[in-house]
């Protein structure tokens, strides 16, 4: 099998070091990637620090165009990345595809934003003092972005850091997933086609104890992570001085009102609490019911979660495919194990085979159950009944974690009352807190993380303001 080269500087590049990356469903060799030294490392990080300069200086016409052309060859090779995507992570091909086109769109959106993120001009002459004088506020990179990506999403979480940077016109480092590399490698040999500068980007799949060296290196002053809290919060302790963005975990939370539309709450949360196999930070973990309407939407809920697919994810009617591994699926095995122990009841699955566990629904499981209170990442479902509204939105913050929430109601009082009483970067009203629109500001609060994607967000994440006065004008 051919070893994928890394991409150093704009170029391909081999290290001494291979890593092979195998399909979670069956074990079989999705490919081999090189592995950069740390000399190779070092030459990537110096190129980034030695373009800084020129890349904030590139025409907006110039970045524009390059995210233009790679929104264009990811939709032009959309079905074989997708079947990457599918290979590495054992993501059913059908959500796979779904990433493709959301990278498309992310690539897209962020053409569209170079071209409106421009300075604005704001007079000071509202005092005496002031007069004849006029501020240009404009945004300046504060230079290379470090950017850290997980497994679950290996190219549009990708996309969502690489983007941004190149928008405002940073050098940006990536470091994949070691779980997931290839798609991220794709990535860099389309950006290697849109001429940007030598230095613009790499893509570094170094192992994960290797990665401390980068976010230690003054030379990359923002540093943008997606990944788990601990892990997330260890490096902004690390690097107290960096600007350093975090997109963490949750245990996200469904409320259903009982006003809601059964029927489609129960296909909702079913659906989006095993999407990615529960891999996702907005998965629907918890959901939270109303008791007039607890013991039929769990009835609906519990048919629904039964008639998922689960199987091959190169089958294009799986829904459910493995986890991301065998050690992730023993992981989530256990805590319902736990769960179960302290009283908790089995609705439905419960069971594993290898890397994939049953999409799982549990009742009566004890407050301080892992499966409550921590992020399971996996197809797990809790159902907490609650006798009102209050109680509802008192259950949902009763979390250390506050990225994303879904309401099911058709009262615009309870939608406005959950957007302003939610603890939450998000609140999704009459749908699963799993929606994202790839555009909008996206990101948490309590230990959910620090800052916002979305592509303009994240612009304005690696970007800091700039004002410059003119004095002695007539106004």
């Amino acid at each position: 099998m051919d070893v994928r080269p890394f991409w150093l500087a704009g170029s391909p590049a081999t290290g001494d070091d291979e890593l092979t990356v195998t399909n979670p469903h069956d074990g079989r060799v999705v490919g081999v990637g090189s592995v950069p030294t740390p000399d190779q490392v070092e030459q990537a990080v110096a190129a980034a620090h030695a373009v800084r300069k020129e890349a904030a200086a590139l025409p907006i016409h110039a970045r524009a165009e390059a995210l233009a052309h790679v929104s264009r060859r990811l939709a032009e090779r959309s079905e074989e990345i997708a079947r990457l995507i599918s290979a590495e992570n054992g993501k059913p091909i059908f959500w796979a595809r779904g990433e493709v086109a959301r990278a498309v769109s992310t690539f897209r959106f962020a053409a569209e934003e170079t071209r409106r993120f421009s300075g604005e001009a704001q007079r000071l002459d509202t005092e005496p003092a002031a007069a004849g004088r006029l501020a240009y506020v404009s945004r300046q990179p504060y230079g290379p972005v470090l950017a850290v990506t997980p497994f679950n999403f290996p190219l549009n979480l990708v996309a969502h850091k690489v983007a941004p940077a190149i928008a405002v016109g940073a050098p940006v480092i990536v470091k994949p997933a070691p779980a997931t590399p290839l798609s991220a490698l794709v990535l860099g040999e389309i950006l290697a086609e849109t001429g940007l500068p030598e230095g613009m980007f790499s893509v570094l799949p170094v192992p994960n104890d290797r990665a401390g060296a980068l976010v230690e290196d003054p030379r990359l002053p923002v540093v943008s992570f997606t990944g788990s809290g601990p892990v997330g919060y260890a490096i902004k302790d690390r690097v107290p001085r960096k600007h350093v963005t975090l997109e963490l975990g949750g245990n996200a939370a469904a409320i259903v009102l009982a006003d809601a539309d059964l029927d489609w709450a129960a296909t909702r949360v079913a659906l989006f609490s095993n999407y990615q196999a529960g891999q996702s930070c907005i998965a629907v973990q918890r959901v939270i019911v109303e008791e007039p309407v607890a013991e039929a939407f769990t009835a609906k809920l519990v048919a629904a979660v039964d008639s998922l697919v689960v199987g091959d994810p190169a089958d294009d009617k799986t829904q459910v495919g493995p986890m991301v591994s065998v050690e992730a699926a023993e992981r989530v095995e256990q805590w319902v194990a736990e769960a179960v122990a302290a009283g908790g009841r089995v609705l439905t699955g419960g069971g594993r085979d290898g890397a994939t566990v049953a999409p799982t629904v549990l009742a009566d499981v004890p407050g301080e159950a892992k499966v409550v209170r921590e992020e399971v990442f996996g197809p797990v479902l809790v159902v907490q009944p609650v006798g009102s509204a209050d109680e509802a939105f008192a259950a949902a913050n009763d979390s250390k974690y506050g990225l994303q929430a879904g309401v099911f109601t058709r009262s615009i009082e309870a939608a406005f009352r959950a957007g302003k009483e939610l603890e939450v970067g998000g609140v999704i009203i009459g749908d699963v807190p799993s929606y994202r629109a790839d555009q909008m500001p996206y990101g948490g609060v309590k230990e959910s993380g620090i800052g916002r994607e979305g592509l303009r967000s994240a612009m304005e994440d690696y970007t800091y303001e700039k004002v410059m006065v003119l004095t002695g004008l007539t106004l």
